[in-house]
């Protein structure tokens, strides 16, 4: 039988607001295992890794390690005490190269300098030792994703960490990345460690975990083996009902093109570039854009909402030349966006979820006329909004900063789904929220594609991509390397393929 090597009883955080983020959370890790951590957004579960890391401490509990009771009071403590963390957003410095991103603040010397020759040979002994492939003289600005969370898994073994918390470690890889990840976590915990693996992916916490944590609304629902669980199950005990992300979508009349580029090729500053696109999005349709992250997604995002005005070739919204047009004129014809980073380009966060849902619809003369604010019309749209989008908060006046991170996202998408929206520009539209919201979303999605909206989807997320697109590009470097009319017909390898750049249709 395993030994417990992490024990948590009876922990509680309350923070001065008064919210209760953990109430009396039991929780043990035994060695040698993976264990999942499953839970709504704002269940927890961030709290939770943040007090086994010394990140935050508890108001009360007790804290064991290797069966001694101790206090976590800092992230050095923990490191010292052999836990490391990769956190979903990677801690690294993009200018550095990979060895001096991992010896960052440990770095051998010789004389006044760094012992580059000491330091590089350190890292390769780790890396080999677990199997890692490195680019080691590479800047980490130019290496994959999957690298860079090899980088980080690196950093925390090398600093000593036997235990290791993983966030969301497989939301950014490809099906391929994502299985070798698998792989050396299996050959990590032969080796004398043990996983902590905090995932909304119920489909990889089954396949990979030992053991299952449920955490909802700050307390533990339980402990089980993952072998008896059904995902199904997991989701119930996590939200309280059966939720699903796949959808039986009924096929579409396409339109008229709302939205159509033209061999358009772009270059930024920093060299990334779109290279000859060309596509039609129609009425009716929910076009995806996959592809790893940094493949020019933003790029193209950043085009269509204006904020990158240099580029080749020819775009129209609504029939009408992009370049003739402000984002308000678009706005006001139909233009809708969800942005990736809902709290610098999505909310005021000062304001109130009022303010916020009609903070791009205020011209609209559903809330007024001649510049006189409505603002019955404009309290009775917000109440109508939290009731369907869900939106947890104590009223239409309550400040948008203070919600919970899936809220926040439910007051965007709600914002931006509205009625009048024909076109709407989807980037991440799910990213960092649980799987109720994300069913929610994506059912709010599949409403508008019904009523004729067309919809440009950028996902990371690939059953996002899969279950909700009549149609996906593929981008790589940049370029679209596939063009799939029913991606429900290709399989998660053979996305995988064109999106790490292996096959490019045609050739």
């Amino acid at each position: 039988m395993s030994k417990g090597i992490l024990e948590l009883k009876d922990i509680t955080k309350v923070y001065d607001n008064g919210i209760v983020a953990n109430k009396k959370i039991d929780l043990e890790i035994w060695e040698n295992e993976i264990h999942a951590i499953v839970g709504e957004n704002g269940a927890g579960k961030s709290t939770l890794m943040k007090i086994i890391f010394g990140m935050e401490q508890p108001t009360m509990g007790k804290y064991f390690l290797h069966g001694a009771e101790t206090q976590m009071n800092s992230v050095e403590q923990a490191i010292r005490s052999g836990i490391g963390m990769v956190h979903q957003h990677f801690m690294l410095v993009e200018s550095m190269d990979v060895v001096d991103n991992i010896m960052l603040g440990i770095e051998p010397k010789k004389g006044m300098l760094m012992d580059k020759k000491a330091a590089r040979k350190m890292v390769q002994d780790v890396a080999e030792k677990y199997r890692f492939q490195l680019n080691y003289d590479k800047p980490v600005s130019e290496i994959s994703i999957g690298m860079k969370q090899k980088v980080e898994i690196i950093k925390a073994l090398i600093r000593g960490a036997k235990i290791l918390i993983l966030d969301e470690p497989t939301a950014v890889l490809t099906p391929q990345e994502t299985q070798e990840l698998f792989v050396q976590l299996k050959m990590l915990t032969k080796l004398g460690h043990t996983i902590l693996f905090i995932s909304h992916k119920l489909k990889e916490v089954k396949e990979i975990s030992d053991r299952i944590t449920v955490i909802r609304k700050g307390e533990t629902r339980g402990t089980f083996p993952t072998e008896d669980l059904e995902i199904r199950e997991i989701s119930n005990l996590m939200v309280g009902r059966d939720v699903s992300l796949n959808y039986e979508k009924t096929r579409s009349q396409y339109g008229e093109v709302l939205l159509e580029m033209k061999n358009v090729t772009s270059k930024t500053d920093s060299g990334k570039m779109l290279k000859n696109i060309s596509f039609a999005l129609q009425r009716g349709m929910i076009l995806g854009v996959a592809g790893v992250e940094g493949n020019g997604q933003s790029e193209l995002v950043e085009i269509l909402t204006k904020r990158g005005e240099s580029y080749d070739g020819e775009i129209r919204i609504f029939k009408e030349r992009l370049k003739n047009h402000s984002i308000k004129s678009l706005r006001s014809r139909g233009l809708g966006y969800i942005p990736e980073d809902r709290m610098t380009q999505g909310i005021a966060a000062e304001e109130t979820i009022s303010d916020n849902l009609i903070s791009t619809r205020f011209h609209s003369r559903k809330f007024g006329k001649r510049a006189q604010l409505d603002k019955n019309a404009i309290l009775s749209y917000a109440d109508e909004a939290i009731r369907s989008y869900e939106i947890s908060c104590h009223g239409n006046d309550h400040i948008v900063g203070y919600l919970s991170g899936g809220n926040i996202q439910k007051v965007v998408v709600g914002r931006e789904c509205d009625e009048d929206v024909e076109l709407l520009i989807a980037e991440q539209p799910t990213r960092g929220v649980d799987l109720g919201a994300a069913e929610l979303i994506h059912h709010k999605l599949l409403d508008m594609r019904e009523r004729g909206a067309a919809i440009l989807l950028i996902s990371a997320d690939m059953n996002e991509i899969v279950e909700l697109s009549d149609r996906c590009l593929i981008l790589y470097d940049g370029e679209i390397v596939a063009d799939f009319h029913e991606p429900k017909n290709h399989s998660e390898q053979e996305f995988g393929e064109y999106m790490l750049g292996l096959k490019k249709q045609g050739e």
